[in-house]
């Protein structure tokens, strides 16, 4: 068995205090809350405040910890490129917006440390689908990023 425990969370950048869901999350591991969010808030005080930080909590036996911050949600992307507050409720009808596929390219690059693919076609394609199932139309060819 494993010697760690992994939490994953996600967080505002610069925004992690005591509160659910860091508190009770690191807490019942044990963990330092105030530690773990003075460490987080200091990694992140240079990021985008409005986009979510996914990060995941390595917790060894012994209560110490290492954490790791992923790349902000594809969806969360998607909005920030668009300006929406939120996806279609239902996005096979309604559309919300629409991305260009060089719009789709910056979003698959913003997202690529975290995306497993191993190429901008691939990537990009995963995008889109993430963005079509958030009632977002996509303007453009796909395969012009299959080079």
């Amino acid at each position: 068995m494993s010697d760690k425990k992994y939490i994953k969370l996600q967080i505002l950048p610069g925004k992690a205090n005591p509160s659910p869901p860091v508190g009770p999350a690191l807490g019942q591991h044990g963990v330092n809350i105030m530690d773990f969010c003075k460490a987080f808030n200091d990694k992140t005080k240079d990021m985008d405040k409005d986009l979510p930080c996914p990060v995941v909590i390595a917790v060894k036996k012994d209560k110490s910890f290492t954490f790791t911050i992923k790349t902000p949600p594809a969806s969360a992307l998607i909005k920030k490129e668009l300006g929406l507050k939120k996806g279609s409720s239902v996005p096979n009808k309604d559309k919300v917006g629409s991305l260009t596929v060089e719009q789709l390219k910056k979003i698959a690059a913003a997202k690529a440390p975290d995306l497993n693919s191993d190429s901008v076609y691939a990537s990009v394609k995963v995008i889109a689908g993430t963005a079509r199932s958030m009632g977002v139309e996509i303007i453009g060819n796909l395969e012009e990023c299959n080079e």
